[in-house]
C-alpha cells in the first residue's frame, strides 16, 4: 500500500505542475493589470477543482452562512498541510494569500506566487512590518485575504492549533473587515507535513459565520483572536472528539 501512496503522490505532483503550466499565462493578466486582481481567485478556483478531480480526491465546501459577494473578508484557516493552499482555492469568494516566503523561492511557481500574493519572512522584524503595511494596503484596494493565523505549519500535534499571531486580527480591527474562521479538519491526514505522502480521504473545508469587528478595539484584539480560535477548535473537536 505504501508504494501505491507514493505513486499517487507523484501523480498528484505531476497534475499540480501540469495545471500550473496551463494557468501560467492567464495568471499574467492580473500581474500586468493589477485592477484585475479578482481573476486570481477565479483561476485558483478552477486550478483547485481540476486538481482534486484529476487526482481522485473528492471535496466538500461548506458555508455556515452565505458570504456577501460585494464585501471584503479576511479568511483565517487552521494550517496543517501543504494541501491547505489548494483547499482554500476552492473558496467561491475571490481572495489573495498572505503566506511564508518559502513558497516564493520555488522556481517559476515562486515568481508567480510573489507577484500575485503577499509573502512574509517571520524571522525578520522588518519583513513582518512590510507585510503588515502591504496587507493594510491590499485591504484598502478592496481585496479579500487569506491569512493563516498560526503563521505556518507549526503544530507539533495536528490537528491541535498552535499559538495565533496578531496580524490578521489587527488588520481586521483597523480596517473594519469581517473575519471568517475556516476549519480544514482532515488535510493533516490526507497529506501530512511530516511524511508528504498522499492518503486517500475526502477533503472538507468549513467556512464559519463572519465575525463583525466593529465591537472590537485594538485593546480587545486578544478577545477577537480567542473567539476565532474557539470556533475552529470547537469544530475540530466535533470531528475528532476532545483533544
Amino acid at each position: 500500500m505504501k508504494w501505491l501512496r507514493r505513486l499517487h503522490t507523484f501523480y498528484g505532483a505531476l497534475v499540480f505542475l501540469a495545471l500550473f503550466l496551463v494557468f501560467f499565462i492567464p495568471l499574467f493578466i492580473p500581474i500586468l493589470f493589477p485592477k484585475k486582481f479578482r481573476l486570481v481567485g477565479q483561476l485558483n478556483r478552477w486550478w483547485a477543482r481540476l486538481m482534486f478531480i484529476l487526482i481522485g480526491v473528492p471535496y466538500k465546501v461548506e458555508y455556515r452562512e452565505p458570504l456577501n459577494p460585494r464585501r471584503q473578508y479576511i479568511f483565517c484557516p487552521n494550517h496543517t498541510s501543504y494541501l491547505d493552499i489548494p483547499t482554500l482555492g476552492l473558496n467561491k469568494h475571490d481572495a489573495l494569500f498572505v503566506g511564508k516566503n518559502e513558497l516564493a523561492k520555488v522556481p517559476l511557481f515562486g515568481f508567480m506566487y510573489r507577484k500575485l500574493h503577499i509573502t512574509v519572512d517571520r524571522s525578520k522584524l522588518k519583513s513582518r512590518y512590510i507585510t503588515l503595511v502591504q496587507t493594510l494596503r491590499a485591504l484598502d484596494e478592496g481585496k479579500s485575504l487569506v491569512i493563516f493565523p498560526e503563521g505556518g505549519i507549526v503544530s507539533k500535534y495536528p490537528p491541535a492549533l498552535s499559538e495565533f499571531k496578531d496580524g490578521a486580527f489587527r488588520a481586521a480591527i483597523e480596517k473594519q473587515i469581517p473575519i471568517v474562521p475556516v476549519t480544514i479538519p482532515y488535510n493533516w491526514i490526507i497529506l501530512p507535513d511530516s511524511e508528504f505522502v498522499l492518503h486517500w480521504k475526502p477533503v472538507r473545508v468549513i467556512f464559519h459565520e463572519p465575525i463583525d469587528p466593529s465591537a472590537y478595539s485594538l485593546e480587545d484584539l486578544p478577545l477577537l483572536k480567542a473567539r476565532v480560535r474557539n470556533i475552529i477548535e470547537n469544530e475540530l473537536q466535533h470531528h475528532f472528539g476532545e483533544p
